[in-house]
């Protein structure tokens, strides 16, 4: 029999549709590849096809631009937003608008065209890391910016243009809905509990052992209890911390290994699907004007964590029209056949 089960941190409700239970090979299917474009801007030789890279790692200053490097950050050359200008916010008889300002860059993440991050070494992935630290580090500067989301999109159903790896990184004025109602729903549970809500999930699952897929010493890989997706998987770090920047180099280091395994565990059993990736972080702690308190308990009530979303079903009228979920696969049994995976 099929079950709604609400996601405790946001309230929203997801059908686990029992009743039609998949197994992951009911997911795979047979395709034409895509087609490959012979010119990759984001190769090594075409730095000068990418706007001037805002950042890079992996060889010294004076060989900007040329061949060497192991991470690059450049602007999107198609961004959302632009980085110029004020946001100059107004109504429009009852609708409010602003200028369309931010920041959205893309942080190419190897050299190698074939680069996966699902069998990168532990070096790779902590240059990756790092180059997430370091732009949202940057971009926190900027009083104009309220929320900065880093992602990745991997494959074509998940609406990535170019197959060299990379992830998106993009700073906005606002803060978005799904954000804020994450945010909101810590501070309540927090005023409410003197808790944080996350780490009252991991205590939970912890001591559940349902749908956890791994821990180490530093995190913890679960499916959700309410999971949207198929096999989506969740990262959270152990310890309680509310800002991925805050990391030290023991976490980076092992985040870089535990990400690159929940990737490959996904990439093995499911056949290398398309995927969503997107950090949750704590948002830029500018003043709010009338707020000044806003933020009081952000650093005791808010996780960060990382959301990994293969792309095995569609989302159709029934979800757009209800903001339900349907998942037909338990998280549970997710949970089970990614532990089984053989790294």
């Amino acid at each position: 029999m099929s079950e709604l089960r609400k996601d405790p941190v946001i309230d929203r409700w997801v059908i686990i549709a029992t009743e039609r239970s998949r197994r992951p090979t009911d997911f795979l299917e047979v395709s034409p590849p895509a087609a490959r474009n012979s010119f990759c801007p984001f190769c090594p030789g075409h730095e000068d096809r990418t706007p001037p890279e805002i950042a890079q790692w992996g060889r010294t200053e004076n060989a900007r631009d040329t061949a060497g490097w192991q991470v690059r950050v450049v602007p999107n050359k198609f961004p959302v937003l632009t980085i110029d200008g004020n946001i100059e916010p107004r109504g429009v008889g009852m609708f409010d608008t602003m200028r369309g300002v931010g920041a959205h860059e893309v942080i190419i993440e190897n050299p190698r065209h074939d680069w996966d991050p699902a069998d990168a070494t532990a070096a790779e992935m902590e240059l990756v890391l790092g180059a997430y630290v370091h732009r949202i580090n940057d971009l926190r500067q900027d009083p104009r910016f309220r929320s900065i989301m880093v992602f990745r999109n991997s494959g074509t159903a998940a609406g990535a243009t170019l197959e060299h790896p990379h992830s998106q990184v993009i700073a906005l004025p606002v803060t978005p809905k799904n954000i804020k109602e994450q945010l909101d729903s810590a501070r309540e549970h927090f005023n409410r509990k003197q808790r944080c809500i996350y780490c009252d999930i991991l205590r939970q699952e912890e001591y559940m052992q349902q749908r956890i897929v791994e821990a180490n010493e530093h995190f913890v890989v679960l499916c959700p209890f309410a999971s949207r997706f198929p096999f989506e998987l969740q990262i959270m770090p152990r310890l309680h911390q509310h800002d991925f920047t805050a990391m030290d180099t023991s976490q980076i280091a092992s985040l870089a290994k535990t990400l690159s395994r929940s990737l490959h565990r996904i990439k093995v059993l499911l056949q290398a699907p398309a995927y969503n990736m997107m950090l949750h972080t704590s948002p830029a702690l500018h003043p709010r004007p009338g707020r000044p308190h806003y933020w009081g308990t952000i650093e005791n009530d808010f996780h960060w964590h990382i959301d990994i979303l293969p792309c095995l079903t569609r989302v159709a009228g029934f979800e757009w029209g209800t903001g339900f979920y349907i998942n037909p696969v338990a998280p549970e049994n997710a949970a089970e056949f990614l532990r089984e995976v053989a790294i």
